[in-house]
């Protein structure tokens, strides 16, 4: 338990900034997490301002990082990738984080590895184009990684995803989240 500890120590972690949001800010975040194609125009009228003022705020909201730009999603089921698995992954050596990090980069099929309290050193997300297929990504790309074993749920169904979180702030700050979700 005590090399785990240590190990997480040295994982480099991303430093949590907090910016204060003024009303128009809100406003603008509010319209673009609901459709992030609405034109820059579109929002200014909502917004009762002009769109240099907008193009301005959305500069300055992507500068501060609150912003992360626009993406593409795929469906992967739609491209063959009809299995979505959660591995919980347990390193025999805790002090290979590092290195399995930068493997697990390395493999197409893993979309997501997250560093996690409770019982696993890492966890996982996987789409592969079936149960064989996952399999041989399991024996073949994540076993040689150094894992001690590990632990695989499949999922049936995504019954919800949030992909654009707005945090709704009143008087008394934050008192609601929202999620806006794209189809």
């Amino acid at each position: 338990m005590s090399g785990k500890v240590i190990s997480l120590q040295k994982i480099k972690l991303k430093r949590m900034g907090h910016h204060q949001l003024d009303s128009l800010d809100e406003q603008i975040l509010k319209l673009i997490a609901d459709n992030a194609r609405i034109p820059f125009l579109e929002v200014a009228r909502a917004c009762n301002v002009s769109g240099a003022a907008i193009h301005q705020r959305i500069q300055k909201l992507t500068n501060l990082g609150i912003l992360k730009g626009s993406e593409y999603v795929i469906d992967p089921e739609k491209i063959g990738y009809e299995t979505c698995a959660y591995i919980g992954l347990y390193l025999k050596d805790p002090e290979q984080f590092d290195s399995v990090t930068e493997a697990l980069k390395k493999i197409p099929e893993v979309v997501e590895c997250h560093f996690t309290t409770g019982q696993y050193d890492m966890f996982i997300k996987i789409y592969a184009k079936n149960n064989h297929h996952l399999l041989s990504i399991i024996h073949d790309k994540l076993q040689p990684l150094g894992l001690a074993r590990s632990e695989t749920i499949i999922s049936f169904n995504e019954a919800i995803k949030k992909t654009n979180a707005y945090f709704e702030f009143g008087r008394r700050g934050l008192i609601f989240c929202f999620i806006f979700v794209r189809s």
